[in-house]
């Protein structure tokens, strides 16, 4: 069960590096002017999809591996059960990232940089509460 502990870790914050870097990247989307700076809105546009892409590779090992450990080990505890409600979470917030993808790519984008900024700020605070319920198992 180590290996499967260890491949889920190495998924997982692997994951999390594009959860943290994709929004910062819709963040320097917003603030473009589209029409005057085609090149670098068509570059990031590029970068953000290809690195959407990667890290829904990543999720996939990331929550089988967790499933895996999760079977294995049985829900026990509290913390186990508010760690699964932050992965659907995280999970969801990743859906939402392709979407925000999918309206920059149709140039159909309704929100300020200023609302990325703090969009940008969530898989930090999950990564955080995740890491404390796991390693402190308050409950």
């Amino acid at each position: 069960m180590l290996w499967i502990k260890a491949w889920h870790v190495i998924f997982m914050v692997t994951w999390f590096a594009g959860l943290f870097y994709l929004p910062r990247l819709l963040v320097n989307l917003a603030m473009l002017d589209r029409e005057r700076d085609l090149t670098t809105h068509a570059r990031l546009l590029l970068m953000a999809r290809k690195l959407y892409r990667f890290m829904t590779l990543l999720a996939v090992p990331a929550l089988a591996f967790g499933l895996w450990l999760w079977l294995g080990y049985g829900i026990r505890g509290g913390w186990l059960q508010a760690k699964l409600v932050l992965v659907v979470l995280l999970a969801g917030y990743h859906h939402a990232c392709g979407s925000l993808l999918s309206k920059f790519e149709r140039g159909a984008n309704t929100r300020s940089h200023v609302w990325y900024r703090w969009f940008n700020e969530l898989p930090v605070v999950i990564f955080l509460i995740v890491s404390i319920l796991v390693v402190v198992k308050p409950f």
